[in-house]
């Protein structure tokens, strides 16, 4: 799990595909991500979380890369001297800075939009319609790895702005229109629309209209005690305990 907040920008290596294999392996420079990285830990590339499986002494380290993680992201779009945002997971007795960010990307922005200001930048992303029901206005998300807060949203697409610190830190302040981006929605969105569905799909209630012919007559039927708050037969409310006038008649004639 990461924060979204950014450590240092590395440098694709190299990103080695075969054509008798569907995954890729991906060999990046770095130097803080590394610096006290072993086999086994994860870092975020471009907000996507990848395995470190090799070390080297330069500072550099290989992942391998699904099939999935290929067809769901920019990973593809590689190539030696790509800029790429790294961070190493999270630490449980960390400041959470950003947001909860846990490396699995649900899929790829394009920028439309970029409008220059004077201490910030507005961006306009285009994205899956399927995915804008995960995103707030003033929600977190994250591109490339960047936790960022939504500024608008719609139905098309959603935009952000960017301060110095983002854009000089990490790789989006070089992006320009037309260049797309990994996108991870707020993972929390996702969980709430998942328990609300389990719920329905478990739920046993049933609206008035449809539970009106199955419910047991108001009267009380003869030879039963009477239920409290419910009408007998002769129109009056029954009373705890009470017979209800056949069973009271049938009774007193038996005593007789």
């Amino acid at each position: 799990m990461f924060t979204g907040l950014i450590e240092e920008i590395g440098t694709v290596l190299a990103l080695e595909q075969s054509p008798e294999r569907p995954d890729a392996v991906l060999t990046v420079n770095a130097s803080i991500v590394t610096a006290d990285a072993r086999p086994g830990d994860s870092i975020a590339v471009n907000g996507v979380c990848l395995t470190v499986v090799d070390l080297f002494a330069d500072g550099s380290f290989t992942a391998d890369v699904m099939p999935e993680t290929i067809e769901r992201s920019t990973l593809a779009q590689f190539e030696p001297g790509t800029r790429v945002n790294l961070e190493r997971a999270m630490r449980a007795d960390a400041r959470l800075g950003g947001h909860i960010v846990q490396g699995h990307v649900d899929g790829i922005a394009t920028l439309e939009v970029r409008v220059p200001g004077e201490r910030w930048d507005d961006l306009r992303f285009s994205i899956d319609p399927a995915l804008t029901r995960y995103i707030a206005e003033k929600g977190s998300i994250s591109i490339n790895g960047t936790s960022l807060t939504v500024t608008e949203v719609d139905a098309s697409g959603f935009g952000v702005s960017i301060i110095p610190t983002t854009s000089e830190a990490t790789t989006i302040g070089a992006l320009q229109p037309g260049d797309r981006v990994n996108i991870e929605v707020d993972v929390l969105a996702k969980y709430v629309e998942r328990a609300l569905e389990a719920r329905f799909e478990t739920s046993t209630y049933q609206p008035a209209h449809l539970r009106q012919d199955s419910r047991p007559s108001r009267l009380s039927q003869p030879g039963q005690f009477n239920q409290p708050g419910q009408l007998n037969q002769a129109g009056h409310l029954n009373h705890p305990g009470h017979l209800n006038a056949e069973a009271a008649i049938a009774t007193e004639g038996m005593l007789r």
